[in-house]
């Protein structure tokens, strides 16, 4: 329990205080030189351990800033209360004047028994006199924290309880707890010094990334971990830069370390929680995948590397980066050596630039051949998008009720050397790649281009295109634009356009759903959306969401006629979309029966086999504005 000390004290008091003080720098001296002890805790401990040792009220630390001439106060202990005074009730105060801290100059201590009767304080010290009195604090013994001769700060003894005198061991005492407080000062000093060198020896001063030396430390440790983590990938993901320039150097061209650190700023954004980078040579760069994850994730990775590069925009006409890619791949069997897989990786990427710029290779292609071969796929992908070699198809929509055709939805194709290839075959690689708002720009561009020359039915209006968009679209920004742009580009009513959206990625974020179909809805476009029934329970969410169209899912339509519950199914989207007077189509429709058993239900819009598959716009074209009925047409 806190008890006020006497006004003035005996030599016989002085021998018991001398005592309990030299207890207490004992207990200090092992709190304050503990490895574990932070800048934070020695400065609380030093203000406890001189509140209980002087019996007083109030003991406080403050950093003394010499160019704004302020006091900060680092910490306080009110003792009566028995605990640290609130972070943010800690104070600064501004000096008025200059010989408060000159006084320390040529004294261990500066004592002030009764602030109010003192004449030296009586003269100036506004802030400090208000704090004084602020605080009820009449009686201070201040302490200077002097470092290499430069003052630091000091340790203020404040007495709340009345005058106090303090005796000759207790201005040693406090003058040891000044010492104490420099010696909190120096230990943090250096241990931010040796941080700093630590961070040095680990880190590339020019681009702020890791360097090589961590890098090996970090797979060695993911080494360690490993036997807990059975079927991990654990892959380094080299990118080997070429930074000479096109024409020579010439005046102005830009540093090795200028363009490393360039290139730093693209690749810091494909870190991630399975994923670190390191920069770990004069031209290099290493990616550390760790995750449960299949190869796709270092493939994507590399993809969006060349992807990244290529496109990259520089500010000197000279300079022409190319990157290399080299992947090695930990075998979970083995000899584990950072350092070998780490060279194994660099040994990749030099067999990749050998085949020319912008070039993959994967160390051990015996043992990787899958690996390898995704990475082919997704290379050939992009080379054959570049090349022209995607086409958009057309599946007609029939109206059963009208008896012609009213739409067409948008498919893409790929032909690779005479063979056509279906979306199925290629968009799972194709859609969490960064190709793909590219090819959906594209494919919208193409569609509204084709559409707009569709010719119009006797009577009736031109039939609408519906063009699907894919999840990573929707996310992106540009979307509406991109849609302005198309019906800008090729004069298509807006009206005849439907963008399709998955039931999953309208209902993984209504507000965002909302902030991106508004706008669409603004321009006159309509929106389906696609594969209904097959994502979330989103039938709470119907209402909200500016929806012209539900396109009942194959999955619901194959079991029809026999299957009552695809029946039920149909039959209750066909109630609620009547409800909110939205459309309703029903796609993968391949018999005669399964029409008939949706008309009879109600729905009368179809896609399928049985009216027709998907076909280039040409011979769309010749089919458009003619009434016809089902087609003998089967599946290929």
């Amino acid at each position: 329990m806190f008890r006020p000390a006497r006004a003035s004290a005996s030599q016989s008091d002085d021998a018991d205080a001398g005592e309990r003080f030299t207890r207490a720098l004992v207990a200090l001296t092992r709190t304050v030189w503990s490895p574990d002890c932070t800048f934070e805790t020695a400065i609380a401990a030093i203000c406890q351990t001189a509140a209980s040792a002087l019996q007083i009220e109030r003991v406080s630390v403050w950093r003394y800033d010499a160019g704004e001439r302020v006091l900060r106060c680092l910490h306080a202990y009110d003792a009566i209360a028995g605990q640290g005074i609130a972070p943010d009730a800690l104070e600064t105060l501004p000096l008025d004047e200059d010989d408060y801290i000159a006084s320390f100059d040529d004294v261990r201590t500066l004592e002030v028994a009764v602030f109010e009767r003192d004449a030296w304080m009586a003269r100036s010290h506004l802030a400090l006199r208000d704090y004084l009195q602020r605080h009820r604090i009449h009686g201070v013994l201040d302490a200077p924290a002097f470092v290499g001769g430069a003052l630091q700060g000091m340790v203020c003894h404040e007495s709340l309880a009345g005058a106090r005198i303090w005796s000759r061991a207790e201005t040693t005492f406090a003058a040891s707890m000044g010492d104490y407080v420099a010696m909190a000062f120096e230990i943090a000093r250096r241990r931010r010094a040796e941080a700093e060198v630590e961070h040095l020896r680990l880190h590339d001063v020019a681009t702020g990334l890791p360097n090589r030396a961590y890098m090996i430390e970090l797979i060695r440790q993911r080494f360690i971990d490993g036997p807990s983590r059975r079927h991990e990938l654990l892959a380094v993901v080299h990118v080997q830069v070429d930074v000479s320039t096109g024409r020579g150097c010439s005046a102005g061209a830009p540093s090795a370390d200028t363009v490393m650190g360039r290139i730093a700023q693209v690749l810091r954004p494909m870190m991630g929680v399975d994923t670190e980078l390191a920069r770990t040579g004069v031209d290099g760069f290493s990616f550390l995948v760790s995750t449960h994850a299949s190869n796709r994730t270092v493939i994507r990775l590399a993809e969006a590397i060349l992807g990244m590069l290529e496109s990259m925009d520089w500010p000197h006409a000279d300079l022409e980066p190319g990157a290399s890619i080299g992947i090695a791949v930990a075998e979970q069997a083995g000899a584990r050596n950072p350092l070998l897989l780490l060279q194994q990786g660099e040994e990749a990427a030099a067999q990749a630039r050998a085949a020319g710029r912008f070039g993959h290779a994967v160390y051990d292609t015996e043992h990787h051949t899958a690996l390898l071969e995704a990475l082919r796929f997704e290379r050939a992908m992009r080379d054959g998008f570049a090349r022209g070699e995607f086409e958009v198809h057309y599946q007609p929509e029939y109206d059963t009720a009208l008896g012609q055709w009213v739409a067409a939805e948008a498919l893409l194709r790929w032909r690779v050397g005479g063979a056509l290839r279906t979306a199925a075959e290629f968009i799972g690689v194709l859609e969490p790649s960064r190709l793909m708002p590219a090819v959906g720009r594209w494919v919208l561009r193409q569609a509204c281009q084709d559409a707009a020359a569709w010719p119009a039915r006797a009577g009736e209006g031109a039939p609408g295109v519906r063009v699907n968009v894919s999840a990573r679209q929707f996310d992106e920004t540009g979307l509406v634009e991109d849609v302005q742009a198309s019906l800008d580009a090729s004069g298509l009513d807006p009206a005849r356009l439907t963008l399709e959206l998955t039931e999953t990625t309208l209902m993984r974020d209504i507000d965002h759903a909302l902030e991106i179909l508004r706008p669409l809805r603004a321009l006159g476009v309509q929106v389906a959306i696609d594969d209904f029934g097959t994502g979330y329970a989103s039938l709470v969410y119907l209402k909200r969401l500016p929806v012209d169209a539900l396109k009942i899912d194959r999955e619901f339509v194959q079991g029809m006629p026999d299957s009552a519950a695809d029946l039920a199914i149909v039959r209750a989207v066909i109630g609620l979309a009547e409800a909110f007077a939205i459309e309703v189509i029903a796609e993968g429709v391949e018999t005669p029966a399964q029409a008939e058993a949706l008309n009879a239900a109600g729905v009368h819009r179809m896609q399928g086999w049985l009216y027709g598959k998907a076909m280039p716009n040409i011979e769309l074209c010749r089919m458009l504005g003619v009434k016809l009925g089902p087609t003998d047409t089967s599946p290929d």
